[in-house]
Parts: C-alpha cells; structure tokens; sequence
C-alpha cells in the first residue's frame, strides 16, 4: 500500500501490522476526513476548552488545554476552526502557537463522553488564532470518566514551578489520576497529510498511570480504534508530551519526554491492557490554577439499572430492558447514542466499561440495549449468561453524535448485523416525530435466524406511509420465504442503496462492521453523494 493510498504514515502501518490490525488502514482510510461534518463542527464550537499538542522551539513535545468564554471556538467552514482566546505566557506551547505551528487537538465533552479529534496548523489571527485542519475524524468514549464543569472568577496568578523529575505532591496526584492527555508528533520527508501532532486521551480507573520513579511513568495503552495514532507516532519519533490536570482547582501538570513501547507487558491485569508505554520524563511544568474551569472532582455519579426484561431477538442477539433503581432516573436520549455501562465481573480485578447502541423508542420510559454475543467477548457473554431479569447494571448517561441530521431531506438508513440497533431508534424517532420526512431502513442480515428486531421495524414502517424498507439475507435458509421475511438475496450494495432514488439532498446513514460501512461511504462518493451527506458509526475492532 503506497501513501498515496492511505491517511497513515509509516509508523502507524508498522503499528498496526505489529498489533495484528493490518486491514485498518485500508477500512479505517474513509473514516479520516480532511473536513469537519457539521455536527463536529457544532460539537468543537460548543466547547469550553480543547486539548492541543504540539513542539517547542528545542523539539520537545507538550500537551496543554486551551481554554475561553462561551463561543471562543467558531467554524467559519467545514476546513477551520477559529480560537478567540489567548494562550498564557507561561503555557509551554504559547510562543509556539504564535508563531504559526503544527498542532492535534483532540475535543472532549467530559459531562457526555463524545470526543473528536484533528490535526493542522495554526496562524495568527486578530482575536487569537486559526486552526486550518488536515485530518480530522471522531473517536470511541471508551474509558472517558464523565465530569460536569463550571468557570470561577481569577483568584491572581500563581508562579509555575519548573523540575526535571517529580516531587512527592505531583507523585501523588499522578498515582489518583483517572484521566491523561497524550501529545506525539512526526514529520516525514513528505508534506503529507499524516505530518504533525496528534493529540489523545487516556483513561481509566484511579491510579491506572503508574509512577515507577522520580522520572519514570508507565501508562497502559488499552483496546482502541486500532488506528495507533499515539504508538505510530512514537515509533518515528519517541519524544512525547503529558498533560495531568487538576479537576478541582484548575491546576495543569505539563510532562516532556521520551517514551518506549512495550509490547508484552508482563502486569497487565486488565484484559484491556494491550501494551504499556514507559516515559523518561526529562522536564516538567507545574501551573497551579492554570485554569478557569473547574470540573467534579469525581466523575459524574452512575445511574443504577435494574434489568426488567431480557428478550432473545435472534440467533446470538439479546435485548436487556433498563429501567431506573429505586432513587434513580433516566438521563434523556438521542436516537442514535449509546448506553455506557460498567460490569463487574467476578473473575476480572476491575470493571468492565462498554458502551451499546440504544434501541428503543427514544420517548420510552426505560432503556433497551440489544447486544451480539461476540465470539471473544467477556463483557457481551457475561452479559448473555449471568445477567437476568431483576438484575441491577451500572451505567453513565447517554452520548454519542451519531444522530439524526436536522431538516427534512430523506433519510437512508443502512445497516447490517447488529448495526441495526442506533436504526430501530432513528426509525422510531422518524415515523413518530416527523412523519412528513420520507425515510428508508435498509438492513443486511445471514438469514432469518440472524435478523433482530424484525416484526417491530415492519409495524413502524407500516404505520406511516413517508416510511419504506428494504431487507437483504447473505444466506437465506430454507423457512426464509422472499417477499415475505426478506426482498433481495445477497448483500447491500452501493448500486442497490442508490436504486432507491431517494434524491439528490438525501442523508446516508450507515452502521456496520468497519469494512461495510467503508465499502458503501466510498462507493457513494464516487458516485457524487457529498461527503457532509454521509453519516456513519462502525461497530467491532
């Protein structure tokens, strides 16, 4: 695979084949834009602060947050982010970011869990600066412990404190830590769009960043979108920058080093833990109520489920009917997002986090999560197994962007598998609250043994006439009669997604295994569809 065909650099592709993901590069290409889909764009201009990293004039790495009032961020076009804020002299990155710089900037919603990433440069504008973006794309809630956050008034500045290893205090609030910004970066001999920084977030339970030394951290690199942005990055170049924060009083810790990958950790007691990362720590910058914001100094509170129906929908596939504890509500939801839980299984030291799609009617006054049996999956078989009804699950409050686009522009929904699920929501939310905007639900199953959910979807699409579907089996078996259970033998096409006509300002909807949903993002492409008109969400490694 040349670079031309590809948004991954060298040490990204070494990364990924190293870890056993070498098809990534291939599904994963169309998921990385050099653009921002509007609902990334109205995500970054809602934030109070973004997490950037980027180089100093020695060549040593930082991540910092960057931070303003309501609306410092704006979006003039889908290709710009523009900043209304100033960084702090004493931030490691200002004179860079002044001076014009290549910057990754990762947004993070901390009450929600959605998250975003880009990478571009920066230039002085007259209010602050402008980021000009190469690549961006969206990013897995996996491991992000959720805050709320509020502004307080400057209480006077406080001087840095400038080390080259750690101090008991900083010692000791690393090893409390649950949450991490990463900040890596390359530059190869081409100008290619992979050049830069990438800036990323890590998390986990407190104490997950262990401290070894006055100058040595390990970090466990979990299970991911396997795009190996951060390790990719320290392969060509291992200098790398750490960002620890201080949710209660504002305060930033700033760490610059070099770092190594292990790839066989021996102590890995997470079966998450993939790979650890070991960082020699060569400065550091302390910046006592850096900022403004104030977050929770906990995570936002789990809300206790208790399981009031358990509901075999299809062959390996189980829907689980949530319903608030007693001194418990329900967050509300967005058709489209999904459901963070924690499991406490008894043969694992920690929890299991997992977020599922939530199928239900958006309006209900329950939750409904309809999760596959995976073949290695510890937290979807413990799921299928051990949990019942009366049964009590933690969970955090709905997120996720893959949502309905506004408007009255028809709507294709596709899927195959258990992709259905975010669908059966949208479809829900489709005929019951705007039955005037046309929508098709198109659906790829094995056969009628694998197809979920199928009797609700036909009593909503026959309840509202704007509303049609179409059904593909990959394998039918012989109780599957066509033009009854299913309407084409084979799989979705672009050429039969298209067929539809459903017009030209029509929204795409697509969730699936990765190279489903990259086969049909690619093929509408090339057949004209706009990139801002398709909209997806893969499932699986």
């Amino acid at each position: 695979m040349s670079y031309a065909d590809t948004p991954f650099h060298a040490g990204e592709l070494a990364a990924q084949q190293r870890a056993g993901a070498g098809h990534i590069a291939k599904q994963a290409a169309p998921f990385i834009r050099d653009f921002m889909p509007d609902q990334h764009r109205n995500f970054y201009e809602a934030q109070p602060f973004l997490v950037a990293a980027s180089g100093d004039a020695e060549g040593r790495v930082w991540a910092t947050i960057i931070e303003g009032p309501d609306g410092f961020v704006q979006s003039p076009d889908p290709r710009k982010l523009e900043l209304s804020t100033q960084l702090d002299p004493s931030d490691p990155l200002a004179q860079t970011f002044c001076n014009g710089t290549d910057v990754g900037i990762v947004g993070i919603e901390l009450a929600t869990r959605r998250r975003n990433r880009l990478s571009g440069r920066t230039r002085r504008t007259d209010s602050g600066f402008a980021i000009d973006i190469r690549q961006t794309f969206g990013n897995c809630p996996q491991y992000i412990n959720e805050r709320d956050w509020w502004r307080v008034a400057r209480n006077g500045d406080e001087e840095p404190v400038l080390s080259d290893h750690l101090s008991p205090a900083q010692i000791a609030h690393i090893t409390q830590a649950d949450t991490l910004f990463i900040g890596s970066g390359r530059h190869g001999p081409q100008e290619d769009a992979s050049n830069g920084f990438d800036a990323s977030h890590r998390g986990g339970e407190p104490g997950f960043v262990r401290v070894t030394g006055p100058n040595r951290l390990r970090i466990p690199d979990y299970s991911g979108n396997n795009f190996f942005n951060t390790i990719g990055n320290l392969l060509e170049n291992p200098r790398i920058g750490l960002l620890f924060v201080d949710f209660a009083s504002g305060g930033l810790l700033h760490l610059t080093g070099r770092a190594e990958i292990d790839w066989t950790p021996a102590e890995a007691r997470d079966p998450n833990i993939l790979r650890m990362i070991d960082v020699q720590v060569d400065a550091l910058i302390e910046r006592p109520e850096a900022l403004l914001l104030r977050w929770s100094a906990q995570p936002t509170p789990s809300t206790r489920l208790v399981v009031t129906d358990k509901v075999k929908e299809a062959e390996g596939i189980t829907s689980f009917h949530l319903a608030p504890a007693k001194g418990h509500v329900l967050s509300s939801s967005q058709a489209g997002q999904h459901l963070p839980i924690a499991l406490e299984i008894p043969e694992q030291k920690i929890k299991l986090r997992r977020t599922y799609s939530l199928s239900g009617d958006p309006r209900d006054e329950r939750y409904r999560i309809t999760v596959k049996r995976e073949p290695q999956g510890v937290a979807s078989a413990f799921l299928h197994d051990k949990i019942d009804v009366g049964d009590v699950l933690e969970a955090r409050p709905p997120a996720g962007d893959f949502l309905i686009p506004e408007g009255d522009s028809p709507l294709v929904l596709v899927s195959a598998g258990v992709g259905l699920t975010p669908m059966v929501a949208m479809l829900h939310h489709s005929v019951q609250q705007n039955r005037d905007r046309p929508v098709w639900f198109v659906h790829g199953a094995r056969n009628g043994h694998h197809h979920a959910l199928r009797n609700e979807v036909d009593q909503l699409i026959a309840a509202n006439r704007n509303a049609a579907k179409r059904v593909y089996y990959s394998a039918p078996v012989r109780t599957d009669q066509l033009g009854r259970d299913f309407d084409a033998e084979g799989r979705i096409t672009v050429n039969e997604v298209l067929a539809l006509n459903a017009g030209d300002g029509a929204r795409y909807l697509l969730c699936g295994p990765a190279g489903f949903v990259t086969g049909l993002k690619s093929g509408l492409e090339a057949a004209g569809v706009p990139k801002s008109q398709i909209h997806f969400e893969t499932f699986g490694s």
